[in-house]
């Protein structure tokens, strides 16, 4: 169910000593200010400038002024965090983002251990996550959304205002009178995040007054069913053998194939296939009576063949000089 601002922060009990994620704006300055004053010298704040826009000095000055008026250490990196050809930008500054904190957590370790990182998404970040992976056709992973606890780097990673709206948070903040920075992003409808938050969040609330609640319902049976296809993937990942011997995959139905398939890529060779690409492999193994079979697909980052009776997959060819060692040409790898 949706909580206060208060009773979220009542039921945090992270380990110590805590970093709270600081961007400067509305929810990390709430995050902060009631996290401070709970635990006196067991939080420090991280803030990570991303250097995408101007006004991200006056994120970083807001941040140094609320940490010295706290009396908490405040930890800044700066990062290069633009986007590759085909990435999101908000997928490109999360990653970022993530390993700027573990980064922040190792520079600091010297004077103070960090047991737990606290970021201050909201109920309103989560609607927006979930609404935006279905418009993706995202599969139960993606539909889980933001989890609430996980572990990373060896720390405990939280976000206790998951189940906050956003409203609720700002209004905690006017009612004592503190500021906050405004991202002058949030009111660029080119983003469809921002899109989702202007437009849809508020039909919905004026149709579905509970949707906050009802929709991390569904992410959390989700977060269950993702949880549950992955002990099936390393099940059956175990039965079938790596590399995958196609006979023990064809054995399997194609719904499990398909799950082990993205385990087997996504454990071992750490890339995603489209849900086209999978389809198409699904076919090949279906197909793959023969010993002549051919399979050869690019697939996620790179290709996957067959290799006698196992799949196998590369990702770059390599050319080796042999002739700078024995004389001869040059001869062409897959790895």
């Amino acid at each position: 169910m949706t909580q206060s601002f208060d009773a979220a922060v009542a039921a945090f009990r992270p380990r110590l000593p805590l970093a709270v994620a600081l961007s400067g704006g509305a929810d990390s300055t709430a995050l902060l200010l009631a996290c401070a004053p709970r635990w006196p010298g067991q939080v420090v704040a991280f803030h990570v400038h991303h250097g995408l826009q101007a006004a991200a000095d006056g994120f970083e000055q807001h941040c140094v002024a609320l940490c010295e008026r706290l009396g908490i250490p405040l930890w800044v990196r700066r990062v290069d965090a633009r986007h590759a050809a085909g990435q999101s930008p908000e997928d490109a500054a999360r990653q970022v983002r993530y390993k700027a904190f573990e980064a922040l957590a190792l520079d600091c370790q010297a004077q103070i251990a960090i047991k737990t990182i606290a970021m201050a998404q909201h109920a309103d970040d989560q609607v927006e996550t979930l609404l935006l992976a279905l418009s993706r056709g995202a599969g139960v992973a993606g539909l889980a959304a933001m989890p609430a606890q996980w572990q990373r780097a060896g720390m405990d990673w939280c976000r206790p205002l998951l189940r906050v709206a956003g409203a609720d948070v700002r209004a905690w903040l006017v009612a004592r009178g503190e500021r906050w920075v405004e991202d002058p992003t949030n009111a660029d409808e080119r983003f469809t995040r921002n899109r989702i938050r202007r437009q849809l969040l508020p039909a919905l609330q004026q149709a579905f007054p509970q949707f906050r609640d009802t929709f991390a319902r569904s992410c959390e049976h989700a977060a269950q069913a993702s949880e549950l296809l992955q002990e099936l993937a390393a099940a059956d990942a175990a039965a079938i053998g790596q590399p995958p011997r196609i006979a023990a995959l064809r054995a399997l139905g194609r719904a499990r194939q398909a799950n082990v398939l993205r385990h087997w890529l996504r454990v071992h060779h750490a890339t995603t296939p489209t849900a086209a690409q999978l389809n198409e492999l699904l076919d090949q193994l279906a197909a793959c009576a023969t010993r002549g079979h051919r399979i050869h697909l690019k697939v996620g980052g790179g290709y996957v063949v067959r290799e006698a009776e196992v799949l196998g997959w590369y990702n770059q060819q390599v050319l080796v000089p042999i002739s700078a060692r024995d004389g001869g040409a040059p001869e062409q790898l897959l790895q």
